[in-house]
């Protein structure tokens, strides 16, 4: 069976070897690749990098059920906890107060899920999140994100489609 599927999939060769896990991909660009370092000096911050990396899946899980019509508190839960990471460091308005690697690891999910919770289940993710508007005004700012954003309207058309028989 053939599928004409617009999937698009992050991959990178060099050195002969293909690496194409996300979070595994860019911290494998910013340390083999010139430019200043996306990842932090600070230990604290490394630590916790490391475990905002690790609850990527569990976020993504944990609202992507709520486009199932399983349960609007896991969502709320998943961007309560993302409120909350993002009041960790004082030193900026991003996960580790600077632009880092987290952001760029939850920006494409937090771009992707907000239009449809929004228009679909008339859910404002930054509705008692200040540090999440924050963050989402400022990422707006980083010209490399914006030039990378899908249109929201054809998010939601992909997600409608995709869950349209789950809801």
């Amino acid at each position: 069976m053939f599928c004409e599927c617009k999937v698009h999939v992050p991959a990178l060769e060099h050195n002969n070897e293909v690496r194409g896990e996300s979070l595994d991909l860019i911290k494998y660009l910013d340390a083999n690749f010139g430019g200043p370092s996306l990842w932090p000096e600070d230990p604290a911050k490394k630590e916790f990098a490391e475990e905002l990396f690790s609850y990527t899946d569990t976020f993504s899980k944990s609202v992507v059920s709520s486009f199932k019509g399983e349960g609007d508190d896991q969502a709320a839960t998943a961007f309560d906890f993302i409120e909350n990471a993002l009041s960790k460091f004082e030193d900026g308005p991003f996960f580790l107060g600077q632009f880092s690697l987290v952001d760029i690891a939850y920006a494409p999910f937090i771009e992707r899920f907000t239009p449809y919770l929004q228009e679909v289940k008339s859910i404002d993710i930054t509705a008692g999140r200040p540090k999440l508007a924050t963050w989402i005004e400022e990422m707006n700012k980083n010209e490399a994100y914006t030039q990378t954003r899908r249109d929201p309207k054809e998010l939601v058309e992909s997600y409608k489609k995709r869950f349209a028989a789950q809801v």
